[in-house]
């Protein structure tokens, strides 16, 4: 009886002792493939555009679906840490390309890799401006969870930032998990103030209140992000952690800073797809954000 005891406590102290050493990243950055499924986003539009108008021409009428790919896929880098995220395309990348997920590895494995994997700040800065200078895609997306707001720096006619507060999102959570990446993650079902539907896959183990295209809002960091009414998803393929924070000179000196609400006042009617819908915010969102 003695010994059962005993062999219990020794036991249950290993336990303890184990799990005060799980090792939850804070820093880091994360391999995200976006997934547009070209012809499906094209059908819809056609669609919504002979529902308008069928006497009038418009986007995507004359169209052949068969010339256009089932879908294309872009790569986004993802760097974060415990004050907020920055997400770009990756210049390396190309477009299509498709990257096997990564396993995941042990606590000391982990503690390895960001010893090895250490970046610097400098070589992370060079990254995101390489990134900004690709034609595959311009934009950078910034959420800062100290103060709750966003910047996009997007190129048009020139390059500006685009200043908001971070999206509020309604989330429902499931019983559902998926494995992303090798980590175990739980699906939640979203809504934004828009009414934009959003399903999401995040991970308590990255317990970052962060993710792609400025979604935001969980007990961690969402791996996962489908967004059905768009036609778009978000799936990590690879994490890898530091002991970087996010590099905070990242802007364009030449970009110029605009508000959400500037912005669509003087940009508004080029992203409008009817006049009868004054929903400018979220096409501009749908537009340069997702």
């Amino acid at each position: 009886m003695n010994k059962l005891v005993i062999f219990l406590i020794v036991l249950l102290t290993c336990q303890v002792t184990q799990a005060q050493y799980t090792y939850f990243a804070t820093r880091g950055k994360i391999n995200y493939d976006k997934i547009i499924f070209s012809r499906a986003k094209m059908r819809d539009a056609q669609q919504k555009n002979t529902a308008r108008n069928s006497n009038t021409r418009g986007l995507g009428r004359d169209v052949n679906l068969e010339n256009i790919p089932e879908s294309t896929t872009e790569v986004y880098i993802l760097d974060f840490d415990e004050k907020g995220t920055i997400m770009y395309n990756d210049p390396s990348s190309q477009s299509n390309s498709n990257n096997s997920g990564s396993t995941r590895q042990s606590g000391q494995t982990r503690v390895a890799m960001m010893q090895r994997n250490n970046r610097g700040n400098q070589q992370n800065t060079a990254r995101i401006q390489a990134s900004s200078r690709t034609n595959n895609s311009s934009k950078i997306l910034s959420q800062n969870f100290n103060t709750m707001t966003s910047e996009l720096q997007i190129e048009l006619d020139e390059k500006y930032i685009i200043l908001d507060s971070l999206n509020q999102i309604t989330w429902r959570f499931t019983d559902e998990y998926r494995n992303i990446a090798g980590y175990e993650c739980r699906r939640v079902n979203g809504a934004t103030k828009d009414s934009l539907y959003l399903i999401g896959f995040y991970t308590e183990e990255i317990p970052i209140s962060g993710g792609p295209a400025l979604v935001n809002g969980l007990p961690g960091m969402i791996l996962g992000l489908a967004i059905p009414e768009l036609h778009i998803q978000y799936w990590a393929t690879k994490v890898e952690f530091s002991i970087d924070i996010i590099p905070n000179n990242w802007k364009d000196k030449k970009a110029k800073t605009i508000t959400i609400d500037s912005f669509v006042s003087s940009f508004g009617r080029f992203f409008q797809r009817s006049r009868d819908n004054n929903s400018n915010k979220r096409q501009i969102q749908e537009a340069l954000i997702y």
